[in-house]
């Protein structure tokens, strides 16, 4: 496995263009785009149709087929694919709950169970509509309920990531777990 800097040299010169690289990238980052996806689906329900290996495919091919994008380094891509990855769960809960509004099934409260069990396709969309609202007032709060959530980093991994310190990321981390429950809970009434 190539270390961190190789990753970013790599990834500067697919940002530069050259689509050679593109084959090269895609070995040396895949497991751990394997791990961020498996992690994502974790909170998915059992029998999904989606798994994680078309889940990397399909994140890493629109990544990289990026024309405006510079990559800065390996956590930005890795960040970007989360947010990928992230993005092709919603569209899929989003046609999904299209077609089965109003299942009966009963509703999970994700600010008591967040990381715990499977999100039903309009608990995942509230969640996202939640995040996107409380990127708008808190970005570091809206990355460190993404990178805990969808990427399933520890505090201190996220910590290592934004280049905080850990009592910050854990300050933030309250914060926005508990503006996402009134949040949460406020879309449900």
């Amino acid at each position: 496995m190539k270390n961190k800097t190789d990753v970013t040299q790599l990834l500067i010169q697919v940002s530069d263009g050259n689509k050679e690289v593109v084959n090269s990238l895609f070995p040396v980052v895949y497991n751990e785009l394997q791990k961020i996806a498996q992690n994502q689906l974790k909170h998915e329900r059992k029998g999904h149709t989606i798994n994680a290996t078309s889940l990397v495919h399909e994140a890493y091919f629109k990544l990289v087929d990026q024309k405006y994008v510079t990559w800065q380094n390996r956590a930005h891509f890795f960040g970007i694919a989360s947010q990928a990855m992230r993005r092709i769960l919603i569209n899929y809960a989003n046609s999904r709950a299209a077609q089965k509004r109003g299942s009966g099934t009963p509703d999970i409260t994700l600010a008591e169970n967040l990381g715990e069990s499977f999100i039903k396709p309009d608990e995942l969309i509230d969640l996202d509509e939640a995040l996107n609202r409380l990127e708008k007032i808190n970005e570091r709060q809206s990355k460190i309920i993404e990178y805990w959530f969808f990427v399933g980093l520890t505090h201190e991994e996220i910590a290592e990531v934004l280049k905080k310190s850990l009592p910050t990321v854990r300050r933030d981390w309250r914060l926005a777990r508990a503006w996402l429950t009134r949040e949460l809970k406020n879309m449900k009434n």
